[in-house]
């Protein structure tokens, strides 16, 4: 006797470059709805996302690069709960999911440990200068000069939660001071994270290493800009790893091109996929990274674990990390 299954179809729009095909949770995925349709390609348009949407009941989604904007999410009629695979929603827009009826779920906190540890080699590959000395070695150089370290040095921590507090560790295991800005300062959160907190300009100053941990709202959108990278250093490294809209890129890529701060480490980007030939990937200061901080692979399997267990628990009526409570049954 066949057991009717929770949705009747479920669709993954953008599984590309694919992450969650073929792993060990592609067949708890199938077994979650009468129809899966499972693209290994990103729609190009609003319009193509809802083609692929509009008689979906539920939704894998893998890239930010698509966009739930009020349009999409009002053509799909019939969805119930789109599970985001990731901390960050500013994809989606949550207030008109949630007065269209339609649960939004991401999966937090499971990339702190490697988002962070990327921030750090970034940070490190900037300072070392990994990639400019393998490429002078490959052209047959040698010796360049003096390189530079973090040691000793002061790393300013824009953001704490998960993975700006695995930041914080991070910085002080290699022998950094540690300072850090945040939303809601509060001594006990100082003396819990072992911190100062200051204001963002007198962090700006003061740091060595700028690195960004901001999920991206109205409110963090622009947050580095013109005047606050005048602030920094010029010796000063700026390592962003949360989303490429907390800071203004034509004002980053001004102060790289001008040497006003030393260099920095981009693994997120205002358009992604990077567009080839863009004026960032000319610079010899920079070090790119194609939004993989949380690709690693332990990190990458419990994220996608987690944006299935979401599917299940919202079919057994408990839904779990949910960020926009919608009521469509």
């Amino acid at each position: 006797m066949s057991t009717q299954k929770p949705f009747s179809l479920l669709v993954i729009p953008d599984d590309e470059p694919p992450v969650l095909s073929g792993t060990p949770y592609d067949a708890r995925v199938r077994a979650l709805a009468e129809r899966v349709e499972w693209h290994l390609d990103r729609p190009a348009s609003d319009q193509e996302t809802i083609e692929r949407l509009k008689d979906a009941d539920a939704v894998i989604n893998i890239r930010s690069s698509v966009r739930f904007n009020r349009q999409v999410l009002s053509a799909c009629s019939k969805l119930k709960i789109l599970s985001v695979w990731g901390t960050g929603v500013d994809h989606v827009d949550l207030p008109a999911a949630a007065e269209l009826g339609i649960t939004v779920s991401n999966t937090p906190g499971y990339g702190a440990p490697y988002v962070s540890e990327h921030a750090l080699t970034l940070a490190l590959a900037v300072s070392r200068q990994i990639v400019q000395n393998d490429r002078h070695i490959r052209q047959g150089g040698w010796t360049r000069g003096f390189i530079d370290e973090l040691y000793g040095k002061t790393l300013g921590v824009v953001g704490t939660g998960a993975i700006g507090r695995r930041m914080i560790e991070l910085g002080k295991a290699i022998g950094m001071r540690v300072i850090a800005w945040t939303v809601n300062p509060t001594p006990e959160r100082e003396q819990e994270y072992g911190v100062a907190f200051l204001p963002l300009e007198r962090l700006l100053a003061e740091a060595d290493v700028v690195s960004l941990h901001v999920a991206l709202s109205p409110a963090t959108e622009r947050l580095i800009g013109a005047e606050q990278l005048a602030l920094m250093k010029p010796t000063a490294i700026l390592v962003n790893t949360a989303r490429g809209g907390v800071v203004d890129q034509d004002a980053l890529l001004e102060v790289l091109r001008e040497g006003r701060i030393a260099g920095a480490g981009l693994d997120v980007f205002e358009t992604e996929p990077l567009p080839a030939g863009h004026p960032l990937t000319e610079l010899d200061n920079v070090v790119l990274s194609p939004h993989a901080g949380g690709m690693a692979y332990n990190g990458t399997m419990r994220g996608l674990e987690m944006s299935v267990e979401n599917l299940e628990s919202f079919a057994a009526g408990n839904p779990i990390y949910v960020v926009a409570q919608g009521n469509r049954s």
